[in-house]
């Protein structure tokens, strides 16, 4: 026995000294806050001034892959940006004769604009012809961006968009045993779980009933513009209508995907049990591994895994909440299986569904439009409170990290345009909030910071948006792009100004450790405690053990606020901070050194805020 025991005594003191002898494994950095620029690909380098509405492609012009030179990626890069999506970079419908290179021609029927909707992609397994110097070479010329951007620091997203596909959807390059969608649909039957599509058997597409305004191309005369589109039976629309003669106002252009789902809508696939809300991706692919599943799900999967061996670092999912959230939890599971570090981002506008496709659907992140971007847009049209921002924020905190933050995209109106803002000054305030109030990614639109606002009538759509239907130049970031040297040399003092603070606000916000830590609004408390303070100040606190930051925007154009901000007790008492003077720094421009005065535990800051200024202080 006392042998045994000794043994005993010997192996655990070894056993001991064995694990005191293993290095520590060395501390990681502090993930920083990351900042998306997103571009409309075929608009970037365009210097043509022309903007004849509904324009050709040789009236107007268009933006090559070839654009994105080492020079504007580096500019790009050191405006503070970590992730480039390059929107509208799969095949998709155009009116442009390639027929030389083995692509059909589109029938401008089923085509929005000249230049096509991104979201009507005709082939997956390849790009847009019109952004290649050479249309033949057009995936060499985007692999070569790709890894110019990779080079110049940055990761690439591109677009999928699994509800639909354009109309007339041909994979003319389709990797070997890839087939192409619909092509083994069983067409007399309105579903089947392994249809790729829906159909109304029996009824063949009629094209909408045009009112003036959107005619195709705009009412000029076509050969393929005879209101004629041939497919018998029809297929279902891609919002979902089930009409053969869908609205002008209906996504005509597209057809909607088959899920699995029933036209009552029952699953024919396993539902996810609730207990995966909590489980990581490596459970939720095992979950799917085995199964039979629809035939669309594969498809899809095979396209992300495509582009994840091109080069392509992460996706932005079109209209996600469409398709059913199993279906994103399977090829989620699948991608970060292959790239477990790739961003996925997802539309999804309805509140409750945020969780179901965060946790279930395992989605990096998805817009908040319906909460954040709303209540700022109401602010900054003037009929919004600051006081409804930390409420939002307050109802997010379980899952703020996953909801990203913009202020422009392609779908929504430009903060100059007379229909939002009418002034880019106004985003000022805003932005820093947006970029500043969360651990969340942020977006940036190009043209954005330089104040675009999108006045231009392209032809499809109404203005207030940039185009992202037709050929078009974009002058306000074309005077950045100045003949393609991207120096901002014709750019007006205003526009530079603007452009500076941009690149000041995004560069602090990818270095900040405080960006990722705590946050506390001080709002109320200040509104309850300070002289002057009102629902056109915004106020709150950011910190880590080794960085505090307190936020202070003004979204008044016209007051200037006096004011003796204070910091509450409790952020003092979590700041471990005693009586006394503390100096701050000022990070965007550093033209105020005020000071942090703790009396009695209570902070307090003595300043002057100017319209439309913010103030991001760092204790020092």
């Amino acid at each position: 026995m006392r042998t045994t025991k000794g043994l005993i005594l010997i192996l655990a003191i070894a056993a001991l000294k064995s694990c005191k002898e293993k290095p520590k494994p060395a501390p990681q950095p502090m993930k920083k806050k990351e900042v998306v620029y997103q571009v409309f690909t075929r608009l970037f380098g365009n210097t043509n001034t022309t903007n004849t509405p509904w324009g050709t492609i040789e009236e107007n012009g268009v933006g090559k892959f070839a654009d994105f030179s080492e020079k504007a990626l580096t500019e790009i890069k050191a405006l503070g940006v970590t992730h480039i999506w390059y929107t509208g970079v799969p095949h998709h419908a155009v009116i442009n004769d390639y027929t030389e290179y083995g692509i059909s021609n589109d029938d401008p029927d089923v085509v929005k604009g000249r230049a096509g909707s991104p979201y009507a992609v005709k082939d997956y397994y390849n790009v847009d012809p019109d952004l290649a110097i050479d249309p033949s070479k057009r995936l060499e010329e985007f692999k070569a961006l790709v890894d110019r951007t990779h080079n110049a620091g940055m990761k690439v997203i591109i677009d999928i968009v699994p509800n639909h596909v354009a109309r007339n959807y041909e994979g003319k390059t389709n990797p070997d045993g890839v087939e192409d969608f619909g092509s083994s649909d069983d067409t007399s039957k309105e579903y089947a779980v392994n249809n790729n599509f829906y159909y109304i058997p029996g009824e063949a597409f009629k094209v909408p009933d045009w009112q003036e305004g959107y005619l195709p191309l705009g009412g000029e005369e076509n050969n393929l513009a005879d209101s004629k589109f041939e497919e018998n039976p029809a297929k279902w629309t891609g919002n979902g209508s089930r009409l053969a003669q869908p609205h002008y106002n209906d996504w005509y252009e597209t057809v909607k995907i088959n899920y699995g789902v029933r036209p009552d809508g029952a699953k024919d696939f396993d539902e996810l049990p609730e207990s995966f809300r909590e489980k990581d991706y490596k459970e939720h692919y095992e979950f799917w591994k085995d199964k039979t599943l629809p035939d669309s799900w594969g498809k899809f999967k095979d396209i992300a895994q495509y582009w994840l061996d091109f080069g392509v670092d992460g996706f932005r999912f079109d209209m996600a909440e469409m398709v059913p959230v199993e279906f994103w939890s399977y090829l989620n599971s699948n991608i970060k299986m292959k790239n477990p570090d790739a961003f996925l981002l997802a539309e999804v506008y309805n509140p409750a569904l945020y969780r179901d496709y965060i946790h279930k659907g395992k989605m990096d992140y998805l817009y908040d439009k319906v909460e954040l971007y709303d209540s700022i847009k109401h602010i900054m049209k003037g009929y919004g409170w600051t006081d409804h921002i930390p409420v939002v924020q307050k109802g997010m905190a379980d899952i703020e990290h996953h909801m990203l933050h913009f202020l422009e995209n392609h779908d929504e109106q430009r903060i100059a345009s007379p229909d939002f803002a009418g002034n880019a000054q106004l985003g000022k305030p805003a932005m820093v909030v947006s970029a500043t109030i969360s651990t969340s990614p942020t977006m940036i639109y190009f043209g954005q910071e330089v104040g675009e606002p999108g006045a231009e009538d392209a032809g499809f759509g109404d203005p207030t948006r940039t185009s992202i239907f037709d050929y078009v130049g974009v002058p306000h970031h074309q005077r950045w792009v100045n003949n393609k040297k991207f120096d901002g040399g014709q750019l007006t003092k205003e526009e530079r100004e603007l452009r500076d603070f941009y690149k000041r606000l995004l560069n602090f916000t990818i270095s900040s450790e405080a960006l990722m830590g705590e946050y506390q609004e001080i709002h109320f408390y200040n509104k309850d405690h300070t002289e002057d303070y009102d629902h056109r100040v915004l106020s709150f606190v950011r910190w880590t053990s080794n960085e505090k930051l307190i936020v202070l925007s003004n979204f008044d154009a016209l007051k200037n606020y006096s004011l003796n901000l204070k910091v509450p007790e409790d952020v003092i008492t979590k700041w471990e901070l005693t009586d006394g003077d503390y100096p701050l720094s000022e990070v965007l421009y550093g033209e105020v050194s005020p000071k942090l005065s703790v009396i009695n535990g209570q902070g307090q800051i003595q300043l002057d805020l100017a319209p439309l200024q913010s103030y991001i202080f760092k204790l020092k």
